[in-house]
């Protein structure tokens, strides 16, 4: 059953309310089951970060049901060069978030279900949560052959996966986020979770391709809703708590005080491509040149998003080395982004503003570096 989470629904629900300010924290009398009216990836990941930073949890555990319209979601510790092909998605308009937790990247768009199961540190267990997860799908549908892994991954009849998992254990609180592949676009998954860049060395946590496939697809009848509310009814029965599904607009600052602030970090490029460890890209393109290929070396080496060494070689007699060195000393400290380049590409231009041949060159060299970005 669906309700509003208003002020009203608040006082019938959490008990001790007695500021709106205050939100909700440390007001639930038992269980909760939240579903965020927003498809939003930086708001409703605020969401969890709120309820893990601010919500008692004793007692208390909370199920939080979402979705996002189309974006990519890399783990706390992972490289975005690495994971997906962010030409493409800047091309289509989609998102890519950094969530706080570990784990591998996600496409998310509105036929693949979110799942956040928030308990105290103690009550943390990922395979009990997996584990009612199948029982919810298999009321819905007995004939599902759905198993956990030891990976604590969902897969549909012994092969394709359905679910991936990955948590946030705090000093108190932790929480356990899983997908469910419901009606996604696995066409458009399959290409954005293919990086295109070569050279790329890094120590960051690689995601693990996986042969994935849509509960529609084995059964037309498992939609989304229905999806949802199984999994809210089956853990209602589980931790004896009302079957509401109260719906939650994560911008409410009456409920979520400073949610705000934390949807607006998380969209930050110094959050999702500044927390990137440590990497290098070494590789080389040709160019063409009197009818013949020359080959241009790249090497790279990137820290906190920002260009710390940069190496450009190309042959004299196409360019000068003190160009190439006035290129690699130009990008040093640079956000290793397109946009930035493109900058820096028309201050170089300023320099030499009679040279076309130069001009010309410089470009060919900016567009393939952008084109590694």
């Amino acid at each position: 059953m669906l309700i509003p989470f208003s002020m009203k629904n608040c006082f019938q629900l959490l008990c001790n309310l007695k500021v709106p300010a205050a939100g909700f924290k440390n007001t639930v009398k038992s269980g909760l089951i939240l579903q965020s009216i927003s498809s939003d990836v930086y708001q409703n990941l605020a969401v969890e970060d709120w309820i893990h930073d601010h919500m008692n949890l004793e007692g208390k555990p909370v199920l939080f049901l979402w979705r996002n319209s189309p974006s990519i979601v890399i783990g706390r510790h992972q490289n975005p060069w690495q994971e997906c092909n962010l030409n493409l998605m800047r091309e289509e308009g989609i998102k890519l978030a950094r969530r706080r937790s570990g784990g591998g990247t996600v496409y998310h768009d509105m036929g693949n279900i979110n799942l956040t199961f928030f308990t105290t540190k103690k009550k943390y267990d990922r395979m009990q949560n997996l584990k009612l997860v199948v029982r919810a799908l298999n009321a819905v549908q007995p004939q599902l052959d759905v198993q956990a892994t030891k990976r604590c991954d969902l897969l549909l009849d012994g092969q394709f996966k359905i679910s991936g998992t990955a948590s946030k254990i705090g000093r108190t609180t932790a929480y356990h986020h899983c997908t469910l592949l419901c009606s996604t676009d696995r066409t458009f998954l399959s290409s954005l979770l293919k990086s295109p860049y070569q050279g790329i060395r890094s120590n960051a946590t690689a995601s693990i391709p996986s042969t994935v496939k849509n509960l529609l697809e084995k059964d037309p009848t498992l939609t989304c809703e229905v999806l949802m509310n199984a999994i809210a009814t089956e853990y209602a029965a589980y931790h004896q708590i009302d079957n509401h599904i109260n719906l939650i607009n994560p911008t409410d600052e009456t409920l979520f005080p400073g949610i705000n602030n934390k949807a607006e970090e998380l969209q930050t490029w110094e959050w999702i491509y500044g927390k990137t460890p440590k990497f290098s890209i070494n590789t080389s393109f040709n160019v063409l040149y009197e009818q013949s290929h020359l080959e241009i070396k790249i090497f790279i080496d990137i820290k906190g998003g920002r260009i710390e060494i940069c190496n450009i070689e190309a042959p004299d007699h196409w360019l000068p080395l003190e160009i190439c060195d006035k290129l690699n000393s130009s990008f040093i400290g640079s956000k290793f982004c397109p946009n930035e380049i493109t900058v820096l590409t028309n201050i170089l231009h300023r320099t030499c503003p009679e040279d076309d041949e130069l001009h010309s060159k410089w470009n060919i060299l900016c567009e393939k570096i952008k084109g590694i970005m």
